[in-house]
């Protein structure tokens, strides 16, 4: 997944794949799909995969991408896999309040206490 364009950084630390977005704003529909596909293919090369999603980078989220967010989520736990949101901008989060999508993630101030939950 080393594509020039990937949306996308990823690496792996003590069996847990950490993701950070490249893009500030995850805006666009074609860049959702886009994700959505490198976050799946993610799932599927674990067999019980662990991940964090980053928000660190990120000003923007449409609805489209809170969809995507979904179905990763169901992706996650088909495979039977532990998936931690982190680092999500307070207007964002409260998206997520609103939405009702806070009780669905498991939510994280930080990358570090996303990981720690894995212990």
């Amino acid at each position: 997944m080393a594509q020039a364009d990937a949306r996308l950084r990823v690496r792996k630390q003590d069996g847990v794949v950490h993701v950070e977005f490249v893009d500030r704003n995850i805006l666009d529909e074609a860049n959702i799909q886009q994700i959505g596909e490198e976050i799946s293919s993610l799932i599927d090369s674990e067999s019980a995969p662990r991940l964090v999603i980053s928000f660190s980078n990120v000003d923007h989220l449409s609805s489209a991408a809170l969809g995507t967010l979904i179905t990763i989520h169901n992706r996650m736990k088909a495979k039977k896999g532990q998936l931690r949101l982190a680092n999500i901008d307070p207007q964002i989060y409260e998206v997520f309040v609103i939405t009702k999508l806070n009780k669905l993630f498991d939510i994280h101030d930080s990358t570090e206490q996303a990981f720690a939950s894995f212990r």
